[in-house]
């Protein structure tokens, strides 16, 4: 097995790193906490798997203004993550570290699904995928 781990971007935060894991049969992705970056989608490019952040762009237009501030700095949004899984076109794409603010899982995948028809999933512990 190869194990990469990129930078990300994660707000303020100086070391923030996302994670390729490549093996002969399989390449899973980890996105950890992040914005939207290229390093990100070029790491993640064709991957079978991608694990990815996420937050509910319906719950975060509820949010005080501060707190937009903050995870619009530091986190993805699922319009924004659409974009990314359009550009990487991995295998599945499994929603983790999820922000609903309201929102239920059926509602990040409507969002998503809005501009991405590939395969997506909320992401659980103990999941197999």
């Amino acid at each position: 097995m190869r194990v990469t781990a990129f930078s990300g971007r994660h707000g303020s935060w100086e070391h923030a790193f996302g994670y390729r894991f490549e093996t002969p049969d399989r390449t899973v992705v980890i996105s950890g906490d992040t914005i939207p970056s290229e390093n990100l989608i070029e790491h993640a490019r064709g991957c079978d798997v991608l694990v990815h952040e996420v937050y509910c762009h319906a719950g975060f237009q509820s949010r005080p203004p501060e707190w937009q501030k903050y995870h619009a700095s530091f986190h993805t949004s699922t319009l924004e993550l659409a974009k990314i899984a359009r550009q990487v076109q991995p295998g599945i794409l499994v929603l983790a570290h999820q922000l609903f603010w309201g929102c239920t899982c059926d509602d990040l995948l409507a969002e998503i699904a809005q501009s991405y028809d590939g395969e997506v999933r909320c992401g659980s512990d103990l999941d197999v995928y």
